[in-house]
């Protein structure tokens, strides 16, 4: 806020905002003291004060993540991939641009770039950890960003989207490839995704104080989108968690990377080499459906909070849909 105070025959202006080194200037005439005033307020609010530019030319996009790293990633569950995600990242040639200098025009091409090496959900996910860490940047580190140059970038279209399940046979030939695996556990945590419709990394955290068989509820305290829930669990589940019965530790002892590389060689074996592990969350929620259970219920168990994206993991096969139809007919109440 601009202070005016008169000193002898001259006029001196005091310009103090948080975030913004002060300014000051002495003038002739108060009117002039009031315009300089009132122009650099306005300049500023919309964040063009010289000063802060001068910052923002020090400071490059990876310089920021650098300290987004050490500060954001490192508390989410999923900083070892954003780690590497956003290391590299700043091997672009983007991440040499200063935050003063940095425009949407930059942004798009990077996005560009990246389509003709990665799948647009891949980029959408970058351009995301970009325009985080330009906000966070803004509010909390005192960066004065004129805008988020990422806001206004078109996002790439989404056009990989699976609809995977196990075709007629396939869950045989699977269960045969992981019986044959050198890690037995292998063979339980699939029969588990598929029971469940937990995900991997949940699956690999699991720990026996948040199983309770009495009541056949399972907590999972942490979860990619940040919110515990628990779930109840089907017959096989329980069955599959009673031949494994402990008291602590973790019900599964293995790394996601170990479970990572099993998979793989069990897919390879099976002759199922489109088969993602994240393809059983999807069989299994589509199942839950096929039994009769309502969305609200699906959605207990899955975690999901929006139903748009329920609707993606959901792919019910329209033979179940038919075995369910038959016998009903319409009649007006």
């Amino acid at each position: 806020m601009a202070t005016i105070t008169k000193r002898g025959q001259r006029w001196s202006v005091q310009i103090r905002r948080k975030g913004h080194p002060a300014q000051s200037r002495t003038f002739a005439t108060k009117a002039d003291a009031k315009a300089w005033a009132i122009s650099e307020e306005a300049r500023v609010e919309r964040n063009e004060a010289p000063t802060a530019r001068r910052q923002l030319e020090h400071i490059t996009l990876s310089m920021l993540i650098d300290r987004y790293l050490d500060e954001v990633t490192c508390t989410k569950l999923s900083a070892a991939s954003e780690r590497q995600r956003l290391t590299k990242l700043q091997g672009d040639q983007i991440g040499s641009i200063s935050l003063a200098n940095l425009s949407s025009a930059d942004v798009a091409s990077y996005r560009d770039r990246r389509l003709q090496q990665v799948k647009p959900g891949t980029v959408r996910r970058e351009l995301g950890l970009i325009q985080h860490a330009l906000d966070v940047g803004q509010k909390e580190w005192g960066y004065r960003l004129p805008s988020n140059p990422v806001k206004d970038v078109r996002q790439p279209r989404l056009n990989n989207a699976r609809s995977r399940r196990l075709e007629p046979g396939e869950y045989h030939r699977l269960m045969e490839a992981v019986s044959a695996c050198r890690n037995p556990l292998l063979k339980p945590i699939v029969q588990f995704a598929i029971q469940t419709g937990m995900r991997r990394g949940e699956i690999v955290s699991m720990r026996w104080e948040h199983v309770d068989l009495t009541r056949r509820i399972i907590h999972i305290p942490h979860t990619k989108t940040g919110h515990p829930r628990s779930i109840p669990l089907s017959d096989g589940a329980v069955e599959i968690l009673v031949a494994r019965w402990s008291i602590v530790g973790a019900v599964f002892d293995i790394t996601a990377n170990a479970l990572k590389l099993a998979w793989q060689r069990a897919v390879k074996r099976a002759s199922l080499p489109n088969l993602h592990f994240h393809d059983l969350r999807h069989e299994a929620v589509s199942r839950f459906f096929e039994l009769g259970l309502s969305m609200p219920e699906v959605a207990l168990i899955s975690g999901h909070r929006d139903p748009r994206m329920l609707f993606r993991y959901t792919h019910l096969r329209p033979l179940a849909l038919a075995s369910k139809l038959k016998g009903l007919e319409w009649t007006p109440s």
